[in-house]
């Protein structure tokens, strides 16, 4: 747990503009939260007052309670970021072979019947 100073100090650290005490009873009073400045921020508190800001910060109300701040940065680098389609599809125009598409009315013939009565 933290206090709303630290609180105040670990969201700066996140933003661009710096964050005081005032902001955070601010934060707890959209959040309708009763806060003060020698009160302890737990994670769900936090969490709730972090729901508040704008534009989103990337930390939870954990992450910026724990013991160790700032959090802690995977060693590994980022997987770039997953592109989905649907199934068949390519991502560029470049990478689908050259194929003819029918257009017109609609095939003849008879369907193809599963449950055929053995004629």
């Amino acid at each position: 747990m933290i206090n709303a100073q630290e609180f105040a100090r670990r969201l700066s650290t996140l933003r661009a503009e710096a964050f005081t005490s005032d902001d955070v009873v601010d934060l707890a009073t959209a959040a309708d939260v009763r806060i003060s400045s020698d009160l302890e921020i737990d994670a769900t508190v936090a969490q709730r007052l972090l729901d508040h800001v704008s534009p989103a910060v990337p930390v939870t109300g954990a992450q910026i309670t724990a013991s160790e701040w700032p959090p802690p940065t995977s060693s590994r680098p980022a997987a770039p970021p997953a592109v989905f389609s649907s199934p068949g599809a390519f991502d560029s125009p470049a990478d689908q072979p050259a194929r003819a598409r029918r257009s017109g009315p609609a095939r003849g013939g008879r369907r193809p019947d599963s449950r055929r009565t053995g004629r």
